[in-house]
């Protein structure tokens, strides 16, 4: 079971990039679903977000272990799709998340820690 998260988030498209982008969004896809295949991944969810004001266009979240996530994203692929992605958006980023049972730890580490400050 999932206990952990990637967050590969992106902004606008850059000017005269649109046909680029929708390239490399579909490679992006591809990708993840050849991981998800190979039990690399648990799963994944891409996000469109509306127009906000904000820097954030959209995301793709990966779920899955996270010593295989850790795995995953220092790989010659992950690597190569994140570098087209910075080629054709702006805003690019990648960071670990927190669920399950890893973000309950977190918690009561945090709670534990607020308590030792008192």
């Amino acid at each position: 079971m999932a206990n952990a998260a990637l967050f590969i988030g992106y902004g606008a498209v850059l000017p005269g990039r649109a046909r680029q982008a929708l390239q490399v969004f579909n490679e992006a896809l591809e990708y993840y679903g050849s991981l998800q295949k190979q039990g690399q991944i648990e799963n994944f969810e891409p996000v469109f977000l509306e127009p906000h004001g904000g820097d954030l266009a959209g995301f793709f979240l990966l779920h899955g272990e996270r010593d295989k996530l850790n795995s995953v994203r220092f790989t010659e692929e992950f690597k190569r799709l994140t570098n087209r992605a910075t080629l054709v958006c702006q805003n690019v980023g990648i960071v670990s998340g927190f669920i399950g049972e890893e973000q309950s730890r977190l918690f009561q580490d945090f709670l534990t820690q607020a308590g030792s400050l008192e």
